[in-house]
């Protein structure tokens, strides 16, 4: 294959990093110069930590490639070598073609700076001519929808109009290649769809998208193919919606966390229970009652926490949340083991896989003490109701509502209710 046909071509690729560990902390600044007074020929234990290991795959050039993969599985730091952000350790990477990269909030933007100059600015780094930038200034504005605040500094710009404005700059002043990280989930759910719409639009046009999302949805209609990477390796390469399924089927429940975590947070578990057997299942069965156990160690006191749980499909979507003060649980204080119990009658998910995350806050703050990922998850089983040979599946929609329905034939009516049915 001539490299006319690749966008990009990467063999052998491998990032390490050096893990420092200490082998003992220090209270104050004396301690630590007393320390090294003691001992001055003293090293911290190393380890080594490889975030990429043997990655080789090619780009063709008009294709849109979807990167997926668990937090920390290496989707980011392939991202910031691609875009020569930082060096491989081994290997080599061949980009034929100009680079734009959108990889966080305020990518190659001056906070300082104006939105109407930090467009010149980034169009320079991306090696556009000011002749070229102008021709396509008003679209960029038009699509960044900033224009009242065109002329003031972006620092003083919300997260929306910042990723909005970055979004535009990279996506219209045409870079071959166009690297596009998690950085949408910032935007509304109008900019995420127009997002979309302009990234098949550039891919129409012949250029190249690689792009991360943890919205596997958005990656099954973006995509013309993807990789898969699990802790540093990829473990899959080929069709969008074969590495899609290979990915949300293969996902593992992930280990119960023993060690606290900076605010003294320990997740011991998160189960599902039958409530008439207490015995934990991940395989319910719709329509009946369960329970969602969440046993919590603190092992300092915090104040004024809540807790969250949210229910996603294996596509991304989320389906739905539990919120502890909309259940009746004021904010609350954490000391020592807390136990939550929620209950869940007739359960409504239809029959598929779902991803349970939890997260401990303050209502109303920026302040997470806990945040976990994939805390647990299910397979719903398909059921039978009211004796009928009708099974509810998951093509049916996600959730069964419940309803109340009445048919009538003259001056006569049936009517029933979903509420007042037992459980098949």
């Amino acid at each position: 294959m001539s490299s006319s046909d690749l966008a990009v071509s990467v063999r052998n690729l491998s990032k390490r990093y050096m893990l420092t560990h200490q082998g003992s902390r220090h209270a104050t600044l004396a301690e630590h110069i007393l320390d090294r007074a003691r001992h001055p020929f003293r090293r911290p234990d190393t380890e080594s930590f490889w975030a990429l290991k043997d990655f080789n795959f090619d780009v063709h050039r008009g294709e849109v490639l979807g990167i997926v993969g668990r937090n920390g599985a290496g989707k980011s730091t392939l991202l910031k070598i691609l875009s020569r952000i930082t060096d491989p350790t081994t290997g080599t990477i061949e980009l034929f073609g100009p680079v734009g990269s959108l990889l966080e909030i305020g990518t190659g933007f001056h906070p300082e700076l104006t939105g109407r100059e930090n467009i010149f600015l980034n169009g320079a780094i991306l090696g556009m001519r000011r002749r070229e930038i102008l021709q396509q200034f008003d679209n960029i504005v038009e699509f960044a929808a900033v224009d009242k605040f065109l002329d003031t500094p972006v620092k003083r710009y919300s997260s929306g109009m910042y990723i909005r404005l970055a979004f535009a700059v990279a996506a219209h002043l045409n870079p071959e290649i166009l690297i596009i990280d998690e950085v949408l989930a910032v935007g509304d759910v109008e900019f995420q769809k127009k997002c979309l719409g302009k990234l098949q639009e550039v891919s129409n046009e012949g250029r190249t998208v690689l792009f991360v999302s943890h919205n596997m949805a958005a990656v099954r209609q973006l995509c013309t193919s993807a990789i898969h990477l699990d802790h540093g390796l990829l473990t899959k390469h080929g069709k969008t919606d074969e590495v899609v399924d290979h990915y949300t089927t293969t996902r593992p429940v992930p280990p119960t966390l023993r060690h606290p975590n900076k605010h003294g947070l320990t997740l011991f578990t998160l189960d599902l229970l039958d409530p008439t057997t207490n015995i934990r299942t991940h395989s319910p069965i719709f329509n009946h009652d369960y329970m969602l156990k969440a046993h919590i160690h603190a092992t300092k006191e915090l104040t004024y926490a809540s807790l969250r749980l949210r229910f996603f499909d294996d596509s991304g979507t989320k389906i739905s949340s539990i919120y502890s003060p909309e259940e009746g649980i004021p904010p609350f204080t954490m000391h020592g083991d807390i136990h939550f119990t929620f209950h869940l009658p007739r359960l409504a998910l239809f029959p598929g896989r779902y991803i349970i995350s939890l997260e401990i806050a303050r209502p109303n703050d920026p302040m997470v003490y806990l945040s976990v990922e994939d805390a647990l998850l299910i397979e719903v089983q398909p059921a039978y109701l009211n004796g009928a040979t009708w099974s509810y599946e998951k093509s049916h929609g996600l959730v069964r509502l419940a309803n109340s329905a009445q048919l009538e034939f003259g001056v006569h009516a049936l009517a029933c209710s979903s509420a007042k049915h037992a459980n098949p």
